[in-house]
């Protein structure tokens, strides 16, 4: 009787631990469960933060990009500007010494005229013009008050810029071929016209300089 009792006490009992452990491993199973799909779950929104970082990262070039562009468009435009402002001041200074040249036309009188001549499409100063040059410049060493006007010219060959760009580096190289002898650049007045139109008169002799000494009128 004690032993049935004993049997009746103890099944229960077995049953609760049986029982307790299916619980728990059910329990495990269940955490198991939600542990993997809370790790899938944060492994998508991973793989979107991931694409969303790319996708950030795309945007940043393509800005980087065009900012570079405006910046290079910005650097261009200021070097176009630059250029024009140059040319402007360059057909500037052209106008003021011609009208300086044309207010002065008749408050000096001409003493000497001397042509420097140049080669064909050439702006140096060969053996020849610098002979004749030494005249010019032992006059206004010898006599203070004289001025030189220095007028460039090139033949009719050639397109008119060129001709002009060319006739005033034929004056430059006269001027500075004075300025280097001792000849002060306030005394002298230099201004390229390009090309001289006289039919008739040979190409040889359009290419030059005609240098004349002037003094003021009494």
């Amino acid at each position: 009787m004690r032993q049935v009792a004993r049997v009746g006490v103890l099944l229960p009992a077995m049953l609760l631990v049986v029982s307790g452990c299916a619980t728990k491993n059910w329990v495990r199973n269940e955490m198991g469960q939600r542990d993997a799909e809370i790790n899938q779950r944060i492994a998508k929104v991973d793989d979107r933060v991931g694409e969303e970082g790319k996708r950030v990262d795309g945007v940043t070039t393509r800005v980087s990009g065009l900012e570079t562009s405006i910046t290079s468009t910005s650097e261009a435009a200021r070097d176009a500007r630059q250029r024009a402002d140059a040319a402007q001041a360059k057909a500037d200074s052209v106008d003021s010494r011609l009208t300086r040249l044309w207010n002065n036309r008749y408050n000096q009188k001409v003493v000497e005229t001397i042509n420097v001549q140049f080669g064909f499409d050439r702006s140096e100063l060969d053996d020849g013009a610098q002979t004749a040059l030494l005249d010019v410049i032992r006059e206004l060493q010898s006599n203070p008050g004289l001025t030189v006007e220095l007028v460039g010219y090139t033949d009719m060959k050639g397109a008119r810029q060129y001709n002009y760009t060319l006739s005033q580096r034929r004056v430059d190289a006269v001027r500075r071929y004075l300025v280097e002898k001792g000849v002060q650049v306030g005394r002298i007045q230099a201004v390229g016209l390009g090309a001289m139109t006289d039919r008739s008169m040979p190409e040889a002799q359009k290419r030059r300089v005609t240098a004349k000494l002037m003094t003021e009128q009494d």
